[in-house]
């Protein structure tokens, strides 16, 4: 990683809190709320890249490596795989630093496949990648 934490080849697509809310009866944040949070850097990252709306058709291969701890920051990070006509492959990290602490662990990983799709929510063509500001 680099100096600013960041995976290589990867951006950091979303940070959030982990809350009380959103543990089981052991106290560890659920796999379900993480999984929410991937899904949504993946829409995010998907939707940047085909300039429009996409939807999840796939969420692959997904590891728990470590628990998530309430106060924990959780960084999602995202990275595009791959392209084809209507779909594409978000490769995502999650990282957690740790309540108080500059300690980080990655905590899980996927990869989601993502569809454009127009306004009545038929498959579009994902189309050239827009130009970096």
């Amino acid at each position: 990683m680099s100096d600013a934490h960041t995976p290589e080849g990867m951006e950091l697509t979303l940070r959030t809190l982990a809350m009380p809310a959103d543990t089981n009866a052991a106290g560890d944040i659920f796999g379900g709320w993480v999984m929410s949070q991937m899904d949504l850097a993946a829409a995010i990252r998907a939707n940047e890249r085909c300039n429009g709306r996409t939807v999840t058709i796939a969420a692959n291969e997904i590891v728990f490596k470590k628990p998530v701890k309430v106060g924990d920051t959780l960084c999602v990070y995202t990275a595009i795989d791959r392209v084809g006509r209507t779909s594409m492959v978000i490769r995502i990290e999650v990282w957690a630093r740790r309540c108080y602490s500059a300690l980080r662990d990655h905590v899980t990983e996927a990869r989601f496949t993502m569809v454009a799709v127009d306004a009545e929510g038929k498959p579009r063509e994902v189309g050239p990648a827009p130009e970096q500001v």
